[in-house]
């Protein structure tokens, strides 16, 4: 196990470097000027800019000294906007989008398994149907309609919530209750509509799961016994379904909080993702390049820690690693 992990680990550092410098190009190449172009400033203080930056340098010299600065003095660079570290800057969003993230995981998984499970009982029929076409179309619509019609139904129409930001005006001057209040009826819309976009492929995973626990011996032995069918489904089927499920923990994580950008654009939610898009408006490409780090980092170690779940949860690969031992 401890091999593996190093070789994966080896792998995800390289693949890292790779996607980095892919977007480092990219991002260099997108059309625009990161010193803000202003025809109002003069030459000589937008050349003093782009040199101070190192802009002034070619795309190779930029890109060799990034990474020399990116490993060996683990350096991100400076935000052209904020001139502050870039960690500095990522690190004063990263809660806020750790936080979405953390409420929208629960509830995607809730309603996943509650649409697989209910698919599973009644395969083939109008509502395993109905419920598939329901998690595929889930599965399928852009985040950024579902939040807009989520706002125009929960914060316009029915006005429950509220249609952006994290606190109201004035929250700082309330009491602790007060705020954490307000800090959950801020949060309530924007997770609710995270965690429906990402429930539709879990509900889908718990369906085929079961389904394919539900044709065992084991359980047709159960069933033999006179047990009832829900019991049959929740203490037998769904536990041996759970290992397909937990493997996907290690990366929906990540990919909630890389997703965000989309979610925190339309709700107006302070967090990384809508600071990654101020930044690439603003080509503000440290932050742009720390931001993609930080996500392609946390989706290779989710990757691996679902690896990691698979190999710990599913006795056939521990089985055959005792064997190659042997």
């Amino acid at each position: 196990m401890t091999s593996y992990a190093l070789r994966r680990l080896g792998s995800a550092a390289l693949l890292l470097l790779l996607v980095a410098s892919v977007v480092f190009v990219l991002v260099h190449l997108l059309p625009g000027d990161a010193t803000l172009d202003d025809p109002r400033l003069p030459a000589a203080q937008r050349a003093a800019i782009r040199h101070a930056f190192g802009l002034d340098r070619s795309l190779a010299a930029q890109y060799l000294a990034w990474v020399e600065n990116l490993l060996l003095r683990f350096d991100w660079g400076t935000s052209f906007t904020y001139r502050r570290s870039v960690l500095a800057v990522l690190g004063d969003a990263l809660p806020a989008s750790a936080l979405l993230a953390l409420a929208a995981l629960p509830l995607q998984y809730a309603l996943g398994l509650l649409l697989g499970v209910a698919a599973a009982r009644r395969a083939g029929g109008a509502t395993d149907h109905l419920l598939r076409v329901a998690s595929l179309t889930l599965y399928s619509l852009p985040v950024y309609w579902l939040g807009i019609v989520g706002i125009l139904l929960f914060a316009v129409h029915w006005p429950l919530f509220p249609a952006g930001q994290m606190h109201a005006p004035g929250a700082a001057s309330l009491g602790a209750a007060a705020h954490f209040a307000d800090l959950g009826r801020h949060l309530a819309l924007p997770a609710l509509v995270l965690a429906l976009a990402n429930a539709g492929g879990i509900g889908r995973l718990v369906r085929n799961s079961l389904l394919e626990q539900l044709d065992q011996e084991y359980v047709r032995a159960a069933r033999a016994r006179g047990l009832a069918e829900p019991r049959v489904l929740w203490r037998h089927a769904l536990p041996n379904a759970l290992p397909a499920l937990l493997q996907t923990f290690g990366t929906e994580l990540p990919a909630l909080l890389a997703g965000a950008l989309t979610v925190e654009v339309v709700f107006s939610w302070p967090g990384m993702g809508r600071l990654a898009y101020g930044a690439l408006l603003q080509r503000d490409y440290p932050v742009v390049l720390g931001w993609t780090c930080c996500n392609a980092l946390l989706v290779l170690l989710g990757g691996l820690l679902a690896d990691l779940l698979h190999h710990a949860t599913d006795p056939r690969l521990r089985a055959r690693q005792e064997l190659r031992r042997a």
